[in-house]
Parts: C-alpha cells; structure tokens; sequence
C-alpha cells in the first residue's frame, strides 16, 4: 500500500472515531450507558518479537457495564464498531490470515464481563473487566471482499488505564492473538 493510501486510510479511520465519539456522547444521555472513543495505530506483541503481526484499530460506542454481569450475553448493551487494518501479516490466534493491508471495520457482537488476555506470547493471562473505564468485547472484524460476512471474530479490550502493569509503558487496547498498545482512549459517563 502507498504512503498515500495508507495517510488517507488513517485520516478516514480517525475521522470515522470522531463521529463515533460525537454519536457516543448522544448514547450515553440514557442511564448507565458509558461511551467510549479510541484510536490504537499499532497493536502488536505476539509471538513476542513482533513478527506476528500488526494490527490499526479506532473506534467507538456505547455500552451498559451493569448489563456484562447478565446471565444471558445477548441481553447486554453494547453498540460499538469503527476501524480495522492489518499493518503486518497475521500469524497466529483468531486473526490469522489477515494479510498486510486488509481489514476495513470491525463492529461489536458481545459486550463481555471479563476475559484473560496476555499482551506478549510468552506472558502468564491476566484478567480484565468491563467496567465504567473498560469495555470488554468479543467482535466481528470484517476484510473488503467478504461484504457483510464477518472475516475473523476475536476478544479485544479497551481501557483508561494500563491493563498490563509489568510491561513498560501504557497498554490499554488488546486484540487476541495480536497484542496491546498504546491508544488515545476516551470514556464519557
């Protein structure tokens, strides 16, 4: 992909976070409802040496962290979806096979209470939950070409603070499989 091409995918993907964040903030006017805009540009860490690939993510939405702890997933709020670009070849976990320079969106299947998640291969899983400053979520990350037809589902987690306080530095956006980094993430109660 040209320089070029690349610039205007990030500048429509952050574009398209800033809508969300403007939709996000009308949402939220309901009780409960948290929203939530970031912008991740280099999502990586597995198998450890990076060669595992790496992953652009931005987005945003709405979501109820009291209704995680449902019995029932499918009852749990959530609308959450934006954009999605491998940067590097995926190797391993649930995005396998997505190649340097596909990906288009991803949206929200579940909003999840928790999950483990480990920013580098070679890491013990730690737990994450949602809250009113983390949203857990299992996704649909769709590839051009396979229209409405999710390409790969995956967990991803994104967060106000540091989700993984034995790395160095700030990891608070994780995609299965990929990795953690470091995103401009915003939450309005």
């Amino acid at each position: 992909m040209s320089r070029s091409r690349f610039r205007a995918s990030v500048v429509t993907a952050v574009g398209l976070a800033a809508v969300a964040l403007v939709l996000v903030v009308q949402a939220t006017a309901a009780s409960g409802r948290v929203g939530v805009g970031f912008n991740a540009p280099s999502i990586a860490g597995f198998p450890g040496d990076f060669s595992g690939g790496t992953v652009f993510l931005s987005g945003g939405g709405a979501y109820d962290p009291a209704s995680a702890s449902n019995a029932e997933p499918e009852t749990a709020f959530v609308h959450s979806n934006g954009g999605f670009r491998c940067l590097a070849d995926v190797r391993q976990g649930p995005l396998q096979g997505c190649l340097q320079g596909q990906g288009v969106r991803w949206d929200s299947d579940t909003l999840l209470p928790n999950t483990n998640f480990k920013c580098l291969a070679n890491e013990a899983p730690k737990p994450v939950s949602t809250s009113d400053d983390t949203v857990v979520l299992h996704a649909d990350f769709y590839r051009a070409g396979d229209g409405i037809n999710e390409s790969f589902q995956a967990n991803m987690v994104v967060s106000a603070h540091d989700i993984d306080s034995t790395l160095q530095g700030v990891q608070n956006v994780w995609v299965q499989g990929v990795g953690c980094a470091t995103g401009a993430v915003h939450f309005s109660p």
